[in-house]
């Protein structure tokens, strides 16, 4: 289902006053709030924030409530990651892989992994998690797009190992549906679990992490940073906003943003990322069309707290719509290149301008893993929750 369609619904839904579970359960959902209500919630909240202290105890009661909401106050035993991969591709300047390994024991991360090619020392290289948004044409979505291996791509040339991943119910990860109620923790928990998989790479610098992603893949951005500070740099695309509270189950279908009486906006949420630096690119035809004006501001006033307002960057495309375009993934390598130590001149032309057309499109067929008769093999549905809850450790 088209992502703008669901979120359409879910408003729907809320004005005409149906009962629904997520009104029993705490659940925001879509635009919650109105423009207004939204920027004067940041606003009225500027005023109770006087120092670092203030701030972080407001930061550590959001993020236990993203974890109770993710039924994550107890993470699971991490467990063997069993890696595999196939279909290595050397390409110019770089290469890509399919890879895949269990988060769980059983439950595939599915994705592919692209490197620098040429030898490559322990340590060298700069790590970038990119999670992808909603798509509704099967044959052109998530890690496959031209977009996502541009961006890649481009990211393994300047000097990063990278990992583009589908989201749970996408691609290869057909063990999940997308539409269930326990996205937002599978997504994640995968999310946690790519950071333990690139760390076994000898070449990663566990030192320089960053993830990046728009749309569904922005709201992954934003609640990766916040659970996990092994991550060093976040640039969410096209998602923080004070009004809008992401329109699938992936991004606000469990109760992450409510204790109470208590509403966290994904404004707040996102700045969970300071003191570390932070890219807020947005556009003026979606819900981020005020982020110049609102949330940057905030998030300012946020990293203001630790002495680190140059850490904090607004790269807003008034003209522009909903995706990771070619001006916004422009932005980012610049970001991304001066906080990881990239090199942004392997991917520059004669005029100091980034060229991305070294990029080789390759076929979704030669960066899968699985077969048609090994995807079928897989465990579904509520299989994964026992799972899940199986690695919980004892509490005796």
């Amino acid at each position: 289902m088209n992502y703008f369609f669901k979120t359409l619904l879910v408003i729907f839904i809320g004005l005409s006053g149906i009962t629904t579970s997520a009104q029993n359960t705490n659940l925001c959902q879509g635009h919650y709030y109105t423009e207004k209500e939204g920027a004067d919630k940041l606003k009225k909240l500027l005023t109770t924030l006087h120092t670092k202290n203030d701030w972080e105890k407001h930061a550590d009661s959001i993020r236990k409530q993203l974890r109770r909401g993710m039924e994550l106050e107890v993470f699971p035993t991490k467990t063997p990651l069993n890696p595999k991969s196939r279909n290595k591709k050397q390409l110019d300047g770089y290469t890509v892989e399919a890879v895949v390994f269990e988060s769980l024991p059983g439950f595939y991360v599915t994705g592919n992994l692209y490197k620098p090619s040429g030898t490559l020392l322990n340590k060298s290289l700069a790590i970038i998690l990119c999670p992808h948004g909603h798509w509704d044409q099967p044959e052109d979505y998530g890690r496959f797009r031209n977009d996502m291996q541009s961006r890649c791509a481009t990211f393994a040339k300047m000097g990063a190992v990278v990992f583009s991943y589908d989201m749970v119910g996408y691609g290869e990860s057909i063990q999940q549906e997308h539409e269930s109620a326990r996205s937002l923790l599978f997504q994640t928990w995968n999310s946690i679990r790519i950071v333990d998989f690139m760390l076994t790479l000898p070449e990663a610098d566990p030192n320089r992490i960053a993830v990046t992603g728009a749309s569904g893949g922005g709201t992954q951005t934003f609640m990766l940073t916040a659970l996990d500070d092994r991550i060093k740099v976040s640039v969410p695309v096209v998602m923080v906003a004070s009004d809008f509270f992401g329109g699938c189950f992936c991004e606000s279908g469990m109760p992450v943003h409510r204790d109470g009486n208590k509403v966290y906006s994904n404004a707040e949420i996102a700045c969970l990322a300071a003191p570390r630096p932070m890219l807020l690119i947005s556009d003026g035809k979606d819900w981020t069309k005020n982020t110049p004006a609102v949330e940057f501001p905030f998030a300012k006033s946020i990293y203001k707290l630790y002495g680190k307002e140059s850490l904090i960057e607004n790269a807003h495309f008034i003209d522009e719509g909903h995706d990771y375009g070619k001006s916004k993934r422009l932005a980012a390598y610049a970001f991304l290149g001066k906080h990881l130590a990239l090199k942004l001149s392997n991917v520059t032309d004669k005029t100091g301008k980034v060229d991305e057309s070294f990029v080789k499109f390759v076929d979704r067929k030669d960066l899968s893993y699985f077969n048609e008769q090994e995807l079928v093999s897989l465990k579904k549905g509520d299989a994964i929750y026992k799972i899940f809850r199986r690695t919980l450790p004892s509490k005796e």
